[in-house]
């Protein structure tokens, strides 16, 4: 784990944990360090070396590697030192892992796309993109020169998995978040104006503001939600799909995990994408959930009186069945395994093993 280790969410018993000297992203994209007084460049030496000396030391039969090289670039001479050793004899399965949507990188898209394609087609073994390719496809937002030579394995969405037969039967609040909550400040703040502006019919308002939530925005939070009546702030839930199963009304943004918790609960929902510096990723994904009748999504200035507006809007909204495939999790886990074992008899290929359910290669 490379970032900010949230104080109050532990590891599964099983899953060793390995602290990298924590690194974050400022609101400018610019690498901090959070901990210590050492440098960027004494931090980056000393997550390289505990990273290659951990894989040394482990031996991993499989190596997946979030998102690099489609993103994650600020990370390369640390990602690229593992990826050099995993080159040497006994050499793992060597996988990147991406979620539905890549984020645009403007007039350098082309440029990175075919970066990125170098490094995969040197380095990897296969691509696991955690979607239905129903919802969308790695070359929709991924189009380097030349394709691919390794395999492309869409595997389904990634949730975690639901208690047998639960039930959806949604209560009369307003329950907003923001992801990680990092990048949320804004959107708790106007969620506050807006139940005020609802006026005094208005359901009670659960605010979560996530566990990357910044220390002094989460005081600001609560601060302001202090002031009104019928508004709770937390750090965090123990399931926020649950949470959202009992709500009347989501407000949030609309990540990766957010936005599957949302079509899981099947709950009105109004997603504030976060498009801060260009970040089309939300954006294209409330697009998509949209044009699927899922959700409504929140368009123009992001201030009280509109978010009230279309919070009342919401509320009268009841969104469609979905059908998406949500047995990423399984799916994934069997691709790994079947091309760990087709690497011991010869050349890998995911995509010709008997998989549950269809394959998406």
């Amino acid at each position: 784990s490379g970032g900010a280790p949230p104080g109050d969410l532990a590891a599964p018993k099983s899953i060793d944990v390995i602290e990298l000297p924590p690194l974050a992203q400022d609101a400018d994209g610019q690498l901090v360090v959070l901990k210590g007084a050492d440098s960027l460049e004494d931090v980056r030496r000393e997550r390289t070396r505990l990273l290659v000396q951990t894989y040394l030391q482990v031996r991993p039969a499989v190596v997946v590697i979030e998102l690099f090289p489609f993103g994650r670039r600020k990370f390369k001479e640390e990602l690229i030192a593992l990826l050099d050793e995993t080159r040497r004899s006994p050499r793992p399965i060597v996988a990147t892992s991406v979620r539905d949507l890549l984020v645009g990188r403007g007039a350098d898209q082309q440029k990175h796309d075919d970066r990125a394609r170098e490094l995969v087609d040197a380095y990897f073994d296969l691509v696991l993109v955690h979607t239905d390719p129903r919802f969308a496809t790695l070359d929709e937002t991924f189009r380097p020169t030349h394709r691919l030579t390794k395999p492309v394995c869409h595997t389904g969405f990634v949730v975690p998995g639901a208690p047998a037969g639960v039930s959806i039967a949604h209560g009369d609040g307003i329950l907003v978040s923001g992801g990680g909550g990092r990048f949320a400040e804004r959107l708790y703040l106007c969620a506050i104006d807006a139940h005020d502006r609802l006026g005094s019919t208005a359901p009670p308002m659960t605010i979560v503001a996530g566990p990357l939530c910044p220390d002094d925005a989460y005081a600001r939070v609560r601060e302001a939600a202090g002031r009104r009546q019928s508004i709770d702030v937390w750090r965090t839930v123990a399931d926020l799909c649950e949470a959202m199963r009992r709500a009347a009304v989501s407000v949030s943004q609309c990540g990766y995990n957010t936005a599957l918790d949302i079509v899981r609960a099947a709950v009105p929902a109004l997603v504030v994408p976060f498009n801060d510096n260009g970040d089309s990723e939300q954006t294209d994904r409330a697009q998509r959930l949209e044009r699927l009748n899922a959700v409504r999504m929140f368009r123009g200035s992001l201030e009280g009186g509109a978010l009230a507006e279309a919070i009342r809007d919401v509320m009268r909204f009841s969104p469609a069945p979905t059908e998406l495939d949500m047995n990423g999790a399984e799916r994934t886990s069997t691709m790994l395994r079947v091309a760990l074992e087709e690497k011991w008899r010869g050349p890998v290929r995911p995509a010709s093993a008997a998989l549950k359910g269809p394959p998406h290669v």
